[in-house]
């Protein structure tokens, strides 16, 4: 799996996260990394996909190892809720 980079300190935040639930802004997602997130993450709900394999897109990769995956989308109040996998 590649490395997820920029988005390593958003799997190190979920990975500590004890709530089987977390939503955040995109801006608190920002603040995070220290880098705003592309543009296509404000603009396409897919930007938020959780792909199976995790080998296309870095930032799912980074919630993926975390264990979790994206529970929904406001694309309008831009926010996403992350599930906890069930393991």
């Amino acid at each position: 799996m590649p490395s997820p980079g920029k988005y390593h300190p958003l799997e190190e935040y979920l990975g500590r996260e004890s709530a089987t639930e977390c939503r955040m802004t995109f801006t608190e997602i920002e603040s995070l990394l220290a880098a705003r997130l592309p543009r296509s993450a404000y603009q396409y709900r897919e930007w938020w996909a959780n792909e199976a394999d995790g080998h296309r897109h870095v930032q799912c990769t980074a919630w993926r190892r975390a264990g979790w995956f994206v529970g929904t989308v406001d694309m309008e109040g831009a926010c996403v809720t992350f599930i906890r996998e069930k393991r």
